[in-house]
């Protein structure tokens, strides 16, 4: 065997099952289990104990849990709710984040914390969209005007946000331009395989041998989404564009595809199992490992930055929820601005790559990340009490939805994970 030690890695898994034990065995201890990771993952890293670190099997893994993260992200996206009203409305709040996102920039870049003051603002415009859906299905209210505008504004975010880190920001080099020209050869490659893929399940024969293997060792649909999952990120790469793109695009096509869950109900089941029993889990915990304390200590004035950074993300994604506010009222539009502020699985991964291009010091993206866990702890908590205040209000009525087929009753885990 080659001559590579699993010590760390064994400690890294060892805390991905403590964390949601601790969260099962303290029910009072209300946080999502992703905001646990990250706490032990700092508690056990380089900053702190100095007890685990970040070698090559760690590093592989946690690469892996980043792909899938985004994958699983990509397939929360139903395209086909994305059409008329709703669309225009998250795109208009979008750029309006866009927008509040620049000038929050431009404040922090004057006070020297950020090299690009877009980088910032993409940085702060996205949102955890699989936290937001079990949020609103606590609440009753995911089928209704208000779970729909912001799943369908969450959706928006997530996909441009992904869009424009890997087109601005790419750690490959190259002028934007040139980016351009790859996003559209890497998008046309994109829509090809789609369209292949599609083609190929219109065979009955092909359909008859999938049906025969899906539920035996084989787990051929399975293999078949992490072919396609390792394809675009590989592909993407190869064009020069960042491989969380590749990810989050394997994600929407499966989701896109995959219309027809009666004949195969575990197999999103299985790829969640996949992801959140195991290389998810590592990336939460390995960013954990990375995060430099030592930096954010080190001044008062360093320190504060946590603060004003989730003031930034609560403005910049909270403020255009006020547009639904003439459709939804005051208080619905206030928990969607809320919940839209929920971010952190993309600010890791967009401060990392900050990081790296040096647009960002990590002190800077210790402080972005901490306000991104603030986010998870505060925002949603508020959000559900107060859809809670307004259960029996007659303007949004909560039909009760059953699960698709082979779907668990609640995604509590799947929002604990993320």
């Amino acid at each position: 065997m080659p001559d590579v030690e699993f010590a760390n890695l064994f400690a890294v898994l060892l805390i991905t099952l403590a964390a949601p034990l601790v969260l099962g065995l303290v029910p009072r201890l209300r946080i999502p289990a992703v905001v646990l990771e990250i706490v032990l993952g700092i508690l056990v890293g380089p900053s702190v104990l100095g007890w685990v670190e970040i070698d090559l099997p760690v590093q592989i893994i946690a690469l892996v849990g980043l792909a899938f993260l985004l994958f699983l992200a990509g397939l929360e996206i139903d395209v086909r709710r994305l059409r008329g009203r709703l669309l225009r409305v998250a795109v208009l709040g979008y750029l309006a984040t866009l927008a509040i996102g620049t000038v929050a920039g431009s404040g922090f870049a004057t006070l020297g914390w950020v090299g690009s003051p877009l980088l910032l603002a993409v940085t702060l415009s996205a949102t955890s969209l699989g936290l937001v859906v079990p949020v609103l299905k606590d609440a009753g209210r995911a089928d209704g005007d208000l779970g729909q505008t912001t799943i369908a504004a969450s959706s928006v975010a997530d996909f441009a946000a992904v869009l424009l880190l890997s087109l601005l920001f790419s750690t490959s080099g190259g002028s934007a331009g040139s980016r351009v020209v790859l996003l559209v050869m890497f998008a046309l490659l994109v829509a090809g395989t789609a369209l292949a893929i599609a083609l190929a399940g219109r065979s009955m024969r092909l359909g008859e041998v999938l049906l025969r293997l899906q539920d035996t060792t084989a787990e051929i649909r399975v293999r078949a989404a992490v072919v396609l999952l390792m394809a675009f990120v590989v592909l993407a790469e190869r064009v020069g564009l960042e491989s969380i793109l590749g990810a989050f695009l394997a994600g929407a096509v499966v989701g896109a595809l995959d219309r027809d869950t009666e004949a195969h109900p575990h197999f999103r089941v299985k790829l969640e199992a996949i992801g959140y029993g195991f290389v998810i889990p590592v990336f939460f915990v390995t960013s954990g490992l990375r995060l430099d304390l030592s930096g954010l200590m080190e001044s008062p004035s360093t320190l504060a930055r946590v603060p004003l950074f989730l003031l930034a993300l609560l403005a910049a994604r909270g403020i255009p929820a006020l547009l639904y506010a003439p459709a939804l009222g005051r208080r619905a539009a206030i928990a969607a601005g809320l919940l839209q502020a929920t971010s952190l699985p993309f600010i890791v991964t967009a401060t990392q790559i900050g990081v790296v291009v040096g647009l960002m010091d990590p002190a800077t993206a210790t402080a972005l990340v901490c306000a991104g866990l603030l986010s998870v702890l505060l925002l949603p908590a508020t959000a559900l009490a107060l859809l809670s205040e307004r259960r029996g209000d007659a303007r949004e009525p909560a039909p009760a939805t059953p699960p698709r087929p082979g779907e668990p009753t609640t995604r509590t885990n799947r929002a604990v994970a993320r």
